[in-house]
């Protein structure tokens, strides 16, 4: 996407705030995401970048479109934190699709949405791909994680007993299946970095340093970012026995939907952060059709299964690359 002018000196808070909004998860580290702003209007644009999607894996661009809204809720905070007031408007052009959502920031005198305490997690929010301890998250922090989720419209439910079970199985289809199928090795090639070079060229994907040691044993569903490749030097580990999965989920389906599950998804794990608690991603049975629907609250027996979480006590992980915010963000008049 062409950048037509890029930030002055005035506009500081503006690159900050771009800053923070792009130290969101996205899928594969692919950060699909692309900024304008108009100083007149002081107004972000949010766009969804093509050239950082993936047709295989992410067909319908839903997992796009998740770490978008991941993007624009940090963006949101940051925002709150600053003594601003984020109007935000989800898809506000019909006709133009890529345009995720339009912020416009005016000044507030108080955070009613609870966004800026949120602030310092930002920052320190990485992904874990690490073993986690067998200790068990508190009633009292998973309730505080179930309304964060609920007050960007989502749910978040913790799959337990027979649920709990099928979740796993149907994770460990889904890497079975990712193991041979050559569409899902090539997202794996494409965003991975597994040599010095690479490590230290790229600014996006997963690097090697991020993997977490090959699974030895436990039940966690952790994607090997490895694939077939051999990395030196990496050791093995044993994972927890009894992983603590958290499903988020939206009445509906729709795109609008997907950017409600991003903005759940990391209000959920800056939460987390903020209360202890380490994340990783376990998407690999969302990404074929005939598995997500059975991933589904079978009390509610409704609603779309969107993302789903590993939360747990571990080590917080190393952090991955972020793009330069003079490649995502675009400054007009």
């Amino acid at each position: 996407m062409a950048k037509v002018t890029r930030p002055t000196p005035a506009d500081k808070q503006v690159t900050a705030l771009v800053r923070d909004a792009t130290a969101a998860p996205s899928m594969h580290n692919a950060q699909p995401w692309f900024f304008r702003y108009f100083r007149r209007s002081r107004t972000f644009e949010i766009h969804a970048d093509q050239a950082h999607a993936m047709p295989h894996s992410d067909p319908q661009n839903r997992g796009l479109h998740i770490g978008c809204g991941a993007a624009l809720l940090n963006l949101e905070v940051a925002a709150v934190h600053e003594g601003l007031r984020p109007d935000t408007s989800l898809l506000p052009d019909p006709t133009d699709p890529a345009l995720v959502a339009t912020v416009r920031l005016t000044h507030a005198a108080a955070d009613r949405s609870g966004l800026g305490a949120l602030y310092p997690a930002i920052h320190r929010r990485h992904t874990s791909r690490y073993p986690f301890g067998e200790r068990e998250i508190p009633d009292a922090v998973r309730e505080e994680l179930r309304a964060a989720a609920d007050a960007e419209g989502a749910t978040l439910a913790f799959p337990t007993a027979w649920h709990l079970q099928e979740v796993l199985e149907l994770a460990r289809e889904a890497e079975a299946r990712n193991a041979t199928d050559r569409g899902a090795d090539e997202d794996l090639v494409r965003w991975t970095r597994t040599d010095a070079a690479s490590v230290a060229t790229a600014d996006d994907g997963v690097p090697h340093y991020a993997f977490g040691p090959r699974r030895r044993g436990g039940k966690a569903p952790v994607r090997d970012f490895a694939g077939s490749r051999r990395v030196p030097g990496r050791e093995a580990a044993d994972f927890e026995h009894h992983p603590q999965l958290a499903l988020v989920s939206t009445a509906h389906n729709r795109p609008e939907d997907w950017l409600r599950a991003g903005r759940a998804v990391e209000r959920v794990l800056l939460l987390a952060t903020l209360r202890g608690l380490a994340g990783s991603f376990a998407t690999q049975p969302l990404e074929w059709s005939d598995l997500r629907w059975p991933l589904r609250d079978p009390v509610a027996g409704t609603g779309y299964a969107q993302t789903l979480l590993r939360l747990g006590y571990g080590p917080q992980g190393p952090g991955a690359p972020r793009r330069p915010v003079s490649d995502v963000l675009d400054v007009q008049p």
